[in-house]
């Protein structure tokens, strides 16, 4: 059975930003219940079907795959910053504008040549400050804490079993 044009713009409109509420207000549903007709919609077999299905046609189209993200964020979040500067007594610094090599003390990038294409990765900038060169690197505790949920490490709810008992009939029964 096919979607109606109303749950066709939902499917459309879901995945902009794979929010029920707003894609249900943007598809035309009323503001008032979207909440409550986005969660629906998404718990019907057609409208689910639909949307699993545009976003594999995504994928495909786009090469974006679950693996090449968690790729990505692997290189993050093992990233290693020794691979990327070097530091400590007689690095080699070049002045890039006469090209004179001078033995110095302090912290030198790796060569744009000799850098491997996941530290690289990791690296967010470099820039030249009035102190000398700085970089930085990209979050690595958010890349972790990513690829951990990722992998269902993380409990997002908290579940407790409370345990109730009969109050007494009177105070008297209390003591």
């Amino acid at each position: 059975m096919k979607l109606t044009p109303k749950q066709q713009r939902f499917v459309d409109e879901y995945l902009v930003d794979l929010n029920a509420t707003q894609a249900a207000i943007r598809a035309g549903y009323s503001a008032r219940n979207a909440d409550k007709i986005g969660s629906q919609l998404l718990g019907k077999t057609r409208v689910s079907e639909a949307v699993a299905c545009e976003m594999k046609a995504r994928e495909m189209r786009t090469h974006i795959t679950q693996d090449r993200v968690l790729q990505e964020l692997a290189k993050i979040g093992f990233a290693d910053i020794r691979k990327a500067v070097r530091w400590g007594e007689g690095i080699a610094v070049r002045d890039p504008e006469s090209a004179a090599v001078e033995i110095a003390n302090g912290v030198a990038l790796v060569g744009s040549e000799e850098i491997d294409d996941a530290t690289a990765a990791a690296v967010s900038e470099i820039s030249q400050t009035a102190h000398g060169i700085k970089i930085k690197m990209h979050d690595k505790r958010a890349a972790l804490v990513d690829i951990g949920r990722h992998l269902g490490m993380f409990q997002n709810k908290l579940e407790a079993t409370v345990t109730t008992r009969e109050l007494p009939a009177s105070v008297d029964d209390f003591v």
